[in-house]
């Protein structure tokens, strides 16, 4: 068992000896996304559609130690679990994140995420000639790439800054 995992163990079940560690707090129920790239937890909450101005709990550790990643940062949600979509979009942007599922302070599901092959209507394609920026309606597409993503339509790639791309609407 590495540091990291005793880190992770502590923040959602309370059993460790290294108490002084702890730096996100506990969520009693919720949904934990450990693991993101250092620095992206403020796109994930972008992801997720919290903006501080709801009523959602949230615990944000942003470049915290990891011995998997060096940095990493993790979103705490009370009270909520993400869609299949949500986790699909947040994969393109922290492809090596774990979400657990909490349930009376202990982890009741844990797994990582998988990158899909395609995501359809989360993305804007940054080609402002792309039929799907146009008046069209048309659905954006992207085909997921390793280390990017594609406009189905247009054929654009974007290796960076993906997170800039998220439909907001």
């Amino acid at each position: 068992m590495t540091a990291d995992h005793d880190r992770n163990d502590e923040q959602t079940t309370g059993e460790s000896a290294d108490d002084h560690e702890l730096r996100v707090s506990k969520i009693k129920n919720g949904t934990v996304i450990d693991h993101v790239r250092g620095g992206q937890a403020l796109n994930v909450l972008a992801i997720l559609g919290i903006d501080g101005g709801d009523r959602e709990q949230v615990s944000v550790g942003i470049n915290v130690p990891s011995d998997r990643l060096a940095r990493k940062d993790i979103v705490k949600v009370e009270d909520r679990e993400l869609s299949q979509d949500e986790v699909d979009v947040l994969s393109l942007i922290a492809p090596d994140a774990t979400i657990n599922i909490v349930r009376s302070y202990t982890v009741t599901s844990k797994h990582r995420v998988e990158r899909p092959e395609q995501v359809e209507g989360v993305l804007t394609c940054p080609n402002a000639t792309c039929i799907t920026t146009e008046d069209e309606p048309v659905t954006s597409r992207f085909d997921v790439l390793d280390d990017g993503v594609r406009c189905a339509y247009c054929g654009t790639i974007v290796r960076e800054s993906i997170a800039d791309l998220i439909d907001s609407a």
